[in-house]
């Protein structure tokens, strides 16, 4: 089973690159996101690679890090999740945010992919809830505070100051996870317009 190549870009695709490895070319599949972010033809890249082999194909998917292809096999361990929807959240989202869109229950950040419903976002957090805080960007304390602002229990300058960063076009879970950090920073005591400007702050970092 292949678990990275180290080449040469030969081409790319729509969807995938040629990946030329010592005179052998691979046709990989990889989120937008991770093409983008990949040299041009005739310089060197390496991806971590995900070996899907069916009874009429084996097809390679490549990612940028060993945790983005972790989340691709999580994804599809969610019923009505195959490689294209998984691809497609991966596009959209890195691992981290991934992680933290599903441990905040933000279902509105993992519709934005293609393919992704109502339904489907409601089942990514639902069966990979319990997962997520191990890959998410945010530490464990930060995680929790967060978590309780996605659940709307938190105190009203709190929940206040999350409504006015996502009203400015933040994600929710964006919106969360700086607020979170801000609560941290300035005290359970602070106040709305402390927390947004404080939120903002983190935001901008």
């Amino acid at each position: 089973m292949i678990g990275k190549l180290k080449g040469t870009v030969d081409s790319y695709g729509d969807d995938h690159l040629i990946l030329d490895v010592h005179g052998v070319g691979y046709q990989v599949f990889c989120p937008s996101r991770v093409l983008q972010g990949l040299p041009r033809a005739g310089e060197a890249a390496v991806l971590f690679i995900e070996t899907i082999v069916r009874e009429d194909m084996i097809r390679l998917y490549g990612f940028s890090s060993e945790a983005e292809r972790e989340w691709f096999r999580l994804l599809m361990t969610v019923q009505g999740v195959g490689a294209k929807v998984a691809l497609a959240v991966l596009s959209v989202l890195k691992a981290s945010e991934v992680a933290t869109a599903i441990a905040l229950g933000d279902k509105a950040a993992l519709a934005r992919a293609p393919g992704v419903g109502k339904r489907v976002a409601e089942r990514l957090v639902i069966e990979l809830k319990d997962k997520a805080p191990g890959y998410s960007s945010l530490d464990a304390d930060t995680l929790a505070v967060a978590q309780t602002v996605s659940e709307n229990v938190a105190a009203r300058p709190v929940a206040e100051a999350v409504s006015a960063l996502t009203n400015l076009g933040y994600a929710q879970a964006q919106a969360s996870a700086a607020v979170a950090r801000a609560v941290k920073s300035a005290g359970e005591d602070a106040t709305t317009e402390t927390l947004i400007r404080l939120g903002l702050k983190e935001l901008a970092q």
